[in-house]
């Protein structure tokens, strides 16, 4: 949710913020107008209520027919008071739904655009060359078939579509990944969380997951819960309608959780092996900081996310993602994307986002720094989303032979240093 002070002193940039996005910007004309009469309708109910109070006090010295006329009119005043009241309380919704509906401002210097239209900041690592190694590189089902490490068949017997079993060394490469996340993360100062995966509409809602992103989302009719696609969800919501100490900023939490999306609007796409799924296991980093502080904040998250790849030996570039691709809370975006090598391409398998104070706003999180309350900012970042983490390790680790190499810090659980073909 945006500062309204910013909407009454620079409509403009959000007006621009939201055409860099591809959203409609006359919605702010739209917040700015219900803002006015919010305020308007408050103002005529303060005043009646002044006008109230005032006659309460000339109804308690009045006598004889004056202090009839009074009550006459105090009678005829209430009733006012209740309807500007009521209007005044109608005015406030009417704001907060469309105020809701506004995404957050870009940060200046985000690469203005649709997907497509990403700045690359870096590239990490060089792609192997499988043919000057006389080989042609198998892609991960075959690999994971191979191994006895993926099973999509049947995950899709079982479940349907999108849904699959890690088995085997797949089942420890996981364990092996999560471990040695959580072990940087602790090290960086994050507080592990093991996090809830059904939330309250208010906690969908207050991370801006209820917008443009809600097709996405499960949700369970009957009992009113979602599944979170993120533990960003659960992790913001954390210290909702809370107010933090600005000593203790920045909070830093790494969830750990499983997460579902129902990948609408994906049909035909990466429908073969484990790259788009419904259901995954992932590491959320998420923190809570001042706002004079998020730029750096997302620095560092990025850094971290860095690495984590850096040790699996994977090839990778970083961008600065497009206003048009942003998610409706994330004010800036970077995506790390991993080399691909049977599709010839990058693919996304982290995200650090800086959300401002947009998130704390609508989720009522704020600091106390001396006399002032004022909103926190939150960011957060991917520290590894399990199956596509998985499938860029089987790719370009694997050799002629089917094996797969394991990466060093994953070694000492999955007891070997190679993964060989059952």
């Amino acid at each position: 949710m945006l500062d309204l002070r910013v909407l009454r002193d620079a409509p403009d940039t959000v007006r621009h913020s939201q055409a860099a996005r591809g959203e409609d910007a006359s919605l702010v004309d739209v917040v700015i107008a219900a803002d006015e009469a919010r305020r308007a309708a408050i103002s005529a109910y303060e005043a009646l209520r002044a006008e109230q109070k005032a006659l309460g006090k000339q109804v308690a010295s009045a006598q004889g027919d004056e202090k009839q006329a009074l009550l006459a009119r105090t009678k005829d005043l209430s009733n006012q008071v209740k309807q500007a009241e009521g209007s005044a309380r109608e005015a406030e919704e009417a704001l907060t739904v469309v105020q809701l509906q506004l995404s957050n401002v870009v940060e200046p210097g985000a690469p203005v655009g649709a997907e497509e239209d990403f700045a690359v900041l870096e590239h990490i690592g060089t792609p192997r060359d499988f043919a000057a190694e006389g080989f042609e590189p198998r892609d991960h089902v075959d690999l994971g078939k191979l191994l006895g490490a993926i099973d999509v068949e049947r995950g899709a017997k079982v479940s349907g579509a999108r849904f699959f079993y890690l088995t085997g060394p797949g089942a420890l490469l996981e364990l092996a990944l999560i471990n040695v996340a959580v072990q940087q993360a602790v090290a960086a100062g994050f507080t592990p969380m093991v996090t809830p995966v059904l939330v309250k509409p208010p906690a969908m809602e207050g991370t801006g997951f209820l917008g443009q992103a809600a097709e996405n989302v499960f949700h369970l009719e009957q009992d009113d819960f979602y599944l979170v696609g993120t533990s960003e969800v659960s992790l913001a919501a954390y210290h909702s309608d809370e107010i933090l100490d600005v000593a203790d900023l920045p909070l830093r939490y790494a969830g750990i959780s499983t997460c579902f999306r129902r990948e609408a609007g994906t049909y035909g796409k990466d429908t073969r092996g484990i790259i788009r799924v419904h259901q995954f296991d992932k590491i959320e980093m998420f923190s809570f900081c001042h706002p004079d502080d998020a730029v750096a904040e997302h620095q560092r998250l990025l850094a971290w996310e860095k690495q984590f790849l850096d040790q699996l030996e994977l090839p990778y570039r970083v961008i600065d993602v497009a206003t048009g691709d942003l998610g409706s809370s994330a004010a800036r975006k970077y995506d790390i994307e991993a080399w691909i090598p049977t599709q010839g391409k990058y693919r996304e398998v982290t995200s650090a986002s800086n959300c401002t104070d947009f998130q704390a706003r609508r989720l009522g999180v704020r600091m106390r720094d001396g006399d002032r309350t004022t909103p926190v900012a939150t960011l957060n970042g991917t520290l590894v989303a399990i199956p596509r983490i998985i499938v860029a390790i089987l790719e370009n680790h694997q050799q002629a032979d089917g094996s797969v190499r394991v990466p060093a810090p994953l070694q000492a659980t999955l007891g070997t240093d190679v993964i060989t073909p059952r």
